[in-house]
Parts: structure tokens; sequence; C-alpha cells
């Protein structure tokens, strides 16, 4: 009787004692890298936990049995905001809250057979990780690639903290719900603009490895748009200001130009007396409002009572705060044209502005390329040679130029908090801003956290240190770094020899395994993650540390995993725990389930019945196998056989010809399990020993990378593991002894039969014509066709 629990605390013992999991330091091998995303340490796994690594451990499993050597390992993301929330709510530490919930989902993990590297566990709160880590900023600030810099960020002044963008809600703090506004703060930057092209053009090395979504999201989000800059003279003021627009064709149509609140000439206006005490109170509310909140709301514009010269007509347009504008982009000034652009045209209609209608077409906004139209000297030209002269003689006139405008920001990467590693840098009134020299700066513990400001700052013996030129008092940073600094290297570090991670942050080891062969992961992270990774890579190119330019060969992107309908969450009370699964059903039956219930990139619906079904499954694999009398079969005379066994390995081969394809290009692991499924129900109703010990040789092959405790359990039991080899496919098992096929009057589809597959044309055709016999009746045969293999097609009148 098939005893999940036995076979499992067996088997993972067994793979344990034997380190089989570890990779070779053979680097003549040819390697495999397969990586999962990896998990906060939030306390539980969960089923998307259980999806994930089922994925990536099927992956490892294929990859080492094909003898690859495999580098498969595990990590925690263990810096970040919820520890520091429990430690509020808890009254504990967040080292200790966080190590304990590391300690508990091991367990957890390792519970389910997934086949990780023991030797290459780390979390990125490790002190030997922040060491490296702080290592590498220095680098990067060395090299100019990080830099300070102040900058609006959302700040609640109850808890005297800032907030990241998720945690304003309504513009409120999604903690204590005081009124979030916006603050100038200095902060450091890393300067991922600087890599903006590469990482743009080298999105095309990952055409057909990346998900096409995720592409072009990094694509959008990177955001490389050709124009034009121009300079604008305001008339009331000795001022003026630079406009980016993408469509200088449409100069002319121009209304209107509107300023983000925190532009310049906002700040001056606020100055004088050119509008009321209201107008000043409503853009000061709009420059304390966050840009997502901005964004999320409808459009709001103040008239600044200033007007801009057109740089052709000399006309002077009305000068707008808008809400709708970013700081950020180009120069936080937009030349509006509402005709021609939707957003400027809600705008206008909204506060009666004038609409101007540049380019030939029936309704308004039009907003695609055209003739143009009330354009001077540019009319009856097309958008694009338009585009190309008028900036032409924006240049000549020395009042514009041809420009590149990426949406892409400078990451910013200061946190006030707590729960991250410190960055590495000290302050000196006489020397100014100085790397640490003695790494790692490390965390202290006696803080109290009370969720209110930094307890950093109020760290004494932290804070206060010496600078290290002078020797005069200084103050050491107090901010942390943000946590997807720490997720955007950690895969090189799994690829140095954990025997280095003393040493080095990354060592050469790391060149043979990188880049990553298989990534998996969630398509939430398809943005700032990877792009993050994706510019650590290049960025440790360039300072020495690795070679490759993209970290991620192939990425795979799996679906959430639902329940009624939902996302399982604690919120909702839908969430299904993989321990009471494992305590009923067993591990391979978790497994099973969460890789055969939908494709791995689709959402998957939670079943209970199809759980029980997986469940059964095994049961009968496991049953039918026990009652096998186990032969060699490697001379097996496939012409001999009985019909039934003939397709039954016609089934076993079809499953294991489908499962490179699936283990290597497509993922459809549910297609393996169904056709694994077939070839046993095949097996069921086959005599010939040798076909029953051949078929369940390869199935059990098939299997041990999704259900690996059960088949390692039976392969043990039947062919003492001998059958966890390469099996190659026989062809002879495909050639089959009989021809299904149709039978065509006047090229309509009439009936299917079958013949023996050496029958000669002629007795094809004759058996086409006594099956298709009614609809011959009373008519005169034309033409008798046999397309090989296929059909017989009879022409008649």
């Amino acid at each position: 009787m098939y005893n999940a629990k036995e076979i499992e605390s067996k088997w993972q013992k067994i793979w344990e004692d034997g380190s089989f999991y570890e990779p070779s330091d053979d680097f003549s091998k040819e390697k495999k890298y397969i990586l999962s995303m990896f998990p906060y340490p939030s306390g539980r796994i969960h089923m998307g936990h259980v999806r994930n690594y089922a994925i990536g451990d099927a992956l490892a499993r294929y990859y080492r049995k094909k003898g690859f050597n495999v580098l498969h390992p595990l990590g925690f993301d263990s810096f970040g905001m919820p520890a520091e929330n429990a430690a509020i709510k808890h009254s504990i530490h967040p080292r200790k809250w966080t190590y304990e919930n590391i300690d508990y989902m091991k367990k957890e993990l390792y519970s389910l057979g997934f086949s990780f590297s023991k030797k290459r566990l780390l979390a990125t709160s490790d002190a030997i990780y922040t060491k490296f880590e702080q290592e590498i900023f220095s680098k990067m600030y060395e090299a100019g690639l990080i830099y300070t810099k102040k900058a609006q960020v959302n700040w609640c002044e109850h808890d005297k903290t800032v907030l990241a963008n998720e945690q304003v809600e309504d513009g409120k703090c999604w903690r204590c719900g005081n009124e979030v506004v916006q603050k100038s703060m200095d902060g450091y930057y890393v300067k991922i603009t600087q890599y903006a092209q590469e990482l743009l053009d080298s999105l095309e090395e990952l055409k057909d490895k990346w998900p096409s979504q995720v592409l072009t999201m990094q694509e959008n989000w990177i955001g490389k748009s050709k124009g034009c800059e121009f300079k604008v003279k305001i008339k009331e003021l000795d001022k003026e200001f630079s406009v980016f627009t993408t469509r200088a064709d449409t100069i002319f149509g121009l209304s209107y130009f509107a300023l983000a609140p925190e532009n310049d000439i906002v700040k001056e206006v606020l100055n004088t007396n050119l509008i009321d005490e209201k107008a000043k109170e409503e853009i000061i509310k709009l420059q304390n409002q966050s840009t997502r909140t901005r964004q999320q709301s409808e459009k709001i514009g103040i008239n600044l009572n200033i007007h801009a010269i057109h740089p052709l007509t000399n006309e002077p347009l009305p000068v707008w705060v808008a809400n709708f504008v970013l700081a950020d982009y180009g120069s936080g000034a937009v030349m509006a044209v509402p005709a021609h652009d939707e957003r400027d045209y809600e705008f206008a209609s909204k506060y009666n502005l004038n609409i101007k209608k540049v380019i030939e077409c029936e309704n308004l906004p039009f907003t695609n390329d055209g003739i143009l139209i009330n354009s001077n000297e540019f009319s009856g030209l097309n958008s694009s040679k338009a585009r190309d002269e008028i900036i032409s003689l924006l240049s000549k006139k020395n009042i514009g130029k041809e420009v590149i405008n990426y949406k892409l920001r400078d990451w910013g990467i200061s946190r006030q908090r707590y729960w991250g590693a410190p960055i590495p840098i000290i302050n000196c009134k006489n020397c100014g801003k100085l790397l640490e020299k003695q790494l790692p700066v490390l965390l202290p513990d006696d803080v109290s956290i009370t969720g209110e400001g930094n307890p950093l700052e109020k760290h004494h013996s932290f804070k206060k240190c010496k600078c290290p030129k002078c020797n005069a008092d200084a103050s050491r940073e107090t901010d942390t770094m943000d946590t997807f600094f720490q997720s955007s290297w950690y895969f090189a570090r799994f690829a140095s020899n954990p025997l280095n991670w003393d040493k080095c942050a990354i060592d050469k080891e790391a060149n043979y395994w990188m880049n990553v062969d298989e990534y998996i992961g969630g398509i939430e992270h398809a943005i700032l993650h990877l792009l993050y990774a994706r510019f650590f890579q290049k960025a440790l190119r360039d300072l020495g540390y690795l070679k490759y330019d993209e970290p991620f060969a192939k990425l795979l992107t799996q679906g959430m995993v639902l329940k009624d309908g939902s996302k399982m969450s604690k919120s909702k009370g839908n969430i299904v725990d993989p321990d009471e699964i494992i305590s009923k059903y067993g591990a391979d039956t978790a497994r099973l389930f969460i890789l055969f219930a939908a494709p791995p990139q689709k959402e998957l619906e939670w079943n209970d019945s199809a759980l029980e079904g997986a469940f059964r499954f095994i049961n009968r694999l496991y049953d039918r196998a026990l009652t096998l009398n186990v032969c060699s079969f490697d001379d097996i005379n496939h012409s001999a056989l009985a019909k039934e066994d003939k397709y039954a390995r016609l089934k076993v081969y079809e499953a294991l010809k489908k499962a490179d394809d699936v283990f290597t290009k497509t993922y459809a692991f549910n297609t393996i399990i169904a056709a694994c499924m077939e070839a046993l129900n095949a097996l069921n109703n086959a005599k010939d020993n040798k076909v029953l010990s051949e078929g369940f040789a390869i199935i059990l092959n098939i299997l041990e990378p999704i259900i690996p405790h059960v088949c390692s359990e039976l392969s043990k039991e039947l062919f003492d593991c001998a059958n966890n080899k390469n099996y190659e496919i026989k062809e002879e098992v495909f050639i089959s002894d009989e021809l299904k096929l149709g039978v065509s009057i006047n090229g309509k589809n009439r009936a299917e039969f079958i013949v023996a597959a050496s029958a000669t044309e002629e007795e094809i055709i004759a058996k086409a014509k006594e099956v298709g016999a009614k609809w011959l009746e009373q008519k005169q045969i034309v033409k008798e066709i046999y397309v090989l293999n296929k059909l017989v097609n009879i022409v008649v009148k």
C-alpha cells in the first residue's frame, strides 16, 4: 500500500545524506543554472511558492538526469518592511522574526523534496552578504554610478518617515492614516539611466527566450522617445523654460503650455502677485500630492496668468500648471496641442482653451500622422517630413535641437528604515562624504522599533563616528538600501563557490555558471526586479565582476494560484496550506497537482477534486508497478507483439518523445503528465512482461522530476535505479500495422475505414468503394485518387 509519508521521509534522508544535489566542481561538464526567484521569509510558504519551486525543481532534476552539471540554489530576500511591521505588532526583534521564519520555511520547502543545493543557501540579511553588497555599493559610488541629490519624496509627518508609493493609500499613510506630503530630501541614486540605451538594445537578445509581454513592458518602461527640445520666453518674467515634444509636426497647433507643479517657473510665480492666494493654495496642494495620486486623479489645472512666446509665430500663449505633467520627464513642461493629443484635448475642453487643427482629419482629437494644414510653409507636408524640417528650422534659429529622452528615471535607493543594509558612507563637515573602509557596517541590535522615524537616527553609538580622513567628529549615514538592491545581484552570488563567500563578492567560478539558463518567477516582477537585475549584470560586468551582458538567458513567468476566482491571500480567507496537503496526501501529490492543473504560464484555479485525482493516479501507478514481473527488455521483437502490447509501447514512446520538448521548450508539464497517464492506461491492457517492464522503466524515468519520491522508490524496487538513464526513441513503435483512411466523394468526407498497412493501392481503392457504396449508387465513377496514408477521393457524375 502506498505510504507517502514513509516513502518521502526515506528518500529525503537519502538525498541529503548523499549530497546528491550539490553541483560538481568538474567545469568541463556542460552546465545548467536553474533558479527560481527567492521568497520573502514571511513565515509560511503558500501554493504560489509550491508552483514556482515545483517548476524549477522539475527542470533541475531533468537536466541532472541528462548528465548536466546543475546549479539549483535557494535563498531568502530577507530585509524589508514586513519584519519591522512584525516587530511593532509582536514586540519582537526583526532579526529574530526573520530568521525564525527562514528556519520554518526551509523545513516546509525541503518537505516537498525540492533538490536545492544546501551549501549555497543564503539570506540577504546575512552579515557576509551585507559586507559584499556594501563593497559593490562602494565600487559603484567610486565609478559615479551612485550619487546623491535632492528629490521629492512621500513624507508622513506623524511617523517621521519616507513612504514608498505603494504605502500611500488615498493620499494618506497606510499605517497611521496621516496626510502624506511631498518633501524635498537628500537621497542616494543609482545612475541606471546611463545604461538606458543598452538596456533597450539588449532586449533583442531576449526575444523568443523571454515572454513577449515582459519585453514590451520593459521597453515601455525605459520609454525611449526621439523628439525636439526648444526654449520659450515668458512675456511677463525675465525667464525662459525648455519644452520637449515628440510631435514637432504639430507645433503650429500649440495653444497653451502646461508645467509640472514642481517646475522652477511655477515656484517663481508663487513668489509674485500674478496669481491670487486661492490659486497658490491649489498649486501647493498639487505639489504635496504624489505622482501616483496625480495620475489617478482627474485632470486639474491652474492658470499662472503668464504667457510664453510661440517659438515660430511669436504668439503669446497661456501657461498653466497641470497635474498630468511629470516633473522628471523631459523638462517638466509640455507644449499642448489639444487637436492632436487626447490628454491635451480633455484639458483644453475642461478649461475652454483654444483648439487648433493642424493635421487634415475629420474628428478631434486626431493623434496619428497625416498631412499638415494651417502650418505656414509646412502645410501640405506629411508629418514625418514636417518633423524633420521644423526641427531643422528651430535648430537654425538656435532655439531648439533634436534630442532623445527616456521615461526611465534614476533609481532612488535611500530608505529611512532600520531593517536593511546600511549605506556605507560617513559624513564629515570637513571632508564631505567618505566611503566606509571597514566593512561590513552592520545594524546595531539594541534598537526600539516603534514605527516613528528611523531608529538609526536616534542610535548615537551607531551614528556618531570619527572621520577616517581628518579624525574629526563625523556621522554615519543612517539610511538603508532599497531591498531591490539586494535582489539585483543574488544570482551571481549563488554562482560563486561558497568556500569563497567570505573572501569576495563574486568569484571566477561565477562566469562558468552565469548566465542563469532558466529563471522562474511571477510576472509581477516583470519591470522593477528584472530591470534592476539586468542593470546590475551590466554594471558588474563593467566593474570587472562578471563577463556576460544579460543575467537570465530564459525566463518563465508562472501564473498565479487562485481559489474561488481570487488570488490566494490570508485577508480573503482562501489560503490552502501546503503542510495540510503534504500531511494528507504527500508531497508528490502536491507537486503532481500543481504541475498538472494548468500550463505554468496560465493562472491555476484550485480544485480539491483534481488534487484527489492526482493522489489516485499515484496510488494506481504504485499498486500496478508492484505487481510487475520485471525482466530484461533490451531485445523486444516489436513486429511479433500482440496488438495491445504494440499500442502500449506506442503510448509510452509518445510520452518519452514529448518529454524532451516539454522540459526544454514548452514547459507544458500538464501535457507530459497526461501522456504518462495514457501510457499507464495502455499498459494495463498489455500482457508481455518485456513491454510492461520497459513501459514502467520509462514512465518512472519521465515522471521522476515531477514526483521524485514515489518514482525513486519504485525505480529502486523494480530496476535498482538502472532506469534513470537517457532512452533513445525507437521509431519502430510508431510504424503501425494498420492504416486509418478516409473516403471522399466529390471532395466531401463520407466515411473512414481501416486496412492493413501492407495493402496495395488497388486493394485500398476497392475497399474505399465498398465502404462508400451508398454514395456511388447510380453514379458514374470518373476518377479514383489515393492520397498516400490519408484518404481515397472518388470523383463521380
